[in-house]
Order: structure tokens, then sequence, then C-alpha cells
């Protein structure tokens, strides 16, 4: 390989580091479109969230979450699957042009207030306070995975 490709596989690489995930900085400001990372000194309910695969489908347990706007939950996530998977928190519409981009860096990994990146068996937990009210999702954006059935909906009421 020339210098000037790896000089773009490089730059390509760096972009792909740089590139905020979801819901996260606008204009140096941190947004969230879910709510806001929580407060560990507040009280707050745990969730335990499984994520699976099989069949020729992928998804989460539970499905399906409703919380009371300022609520905190913990998210105690589990990956129960043979696949590596994702756990990320945002609107809809945030997952779905992330989702885009990681189709041209599906092997970007996320350590995030509003998500995480999940070995099989591995676990790891979310803090999150609900702040806004609407309708939410969690999303797994490793190309196929959502297609294949790996999102779940918040309602915030």
């Amino acid at each position: 390989m020339n210098r000037r490709i790896h000089f773009v596989a490089l730059a390509g690489l760096l972009l792909a580091v740089a590139i905020p995930s979801p819901g996260l900085a606008d204009g140096g400001h941190q947004h969230f479109s879910a709510g806001q990372p929580g407060d560990p000194k507040k009280p707050f309910r745990v969730v335990e969230v499984t994520m699976h695969e099989g069949d020729g489908k992928m998804g989460y347990s539970p499905e399906n979450l409703t919380v009371k706007r300022g609520e905190q939950i913990k998210f105690v996530i589990s990956n129960g699957g043979e696949l590596k998977h994702e756990f990320i928190l945002a609107s809809e519409t945030d997952n779905l042009k992330h989702a885009e981009l990681m189709k041209k860096y599906p092997e970007m990994e996320h350590d995030d207030p509003n998500g995480k990146s999940l070995e099989p068996k591995a676990k790891s937990e979310i803090l999150w306070q609900f702040s806004k009210r609407g309708t939410f999702e969690y999303s797994c954006l490793i190309p196929g995975h959502r297609e294949a059935g790996m999102t779940a909906k918040i309602t915030v009421k």
C-alpha cells in the first residue's frame, strides 16, 4: 500500500472516532434527545435489559417500557447472545441517522452516557433521567441488527 492510501485510511479512522454518538454534541454542547445522564445521588428504578438473537431475529427484553417524566432509570444491560450488540438510547430519528453512519463505520464502538457496545455475555449499566415527554427507543445500530428487530420502545409520560 502506498502512503496516500495509508493517509486516507487513517483520515477515515480519525473521522469515525471524532463523529459523535447519537444525540450527542451539537456545536460543542452536549445534547441528548432522550433526556440526560442520571444523578447517582438521587433515587432510581432498576430495569434489567437483555439482548438476544435466534431464529433470524434479534431483540431486547423488555421490548416496551413506560416511565414518568423526571424518573431516573438504571439500565442493567446484559448481552445474552452470541454476537456483539449495542444499547443506544435516543429518539428514533437520531438512531436512524446514526445507523446510516454505522454502515460506513461498522467497527465503531460506543461507551457513552446513552450508549454501550457489548461483547457476547458482557454486562454494563447506564443511569438515565428521562426529562422529556415523548417516545424514545433503545436500539442496536450494528448494521443488520436493527433490521432484524433489535429495537425497543420507551414511552415517557
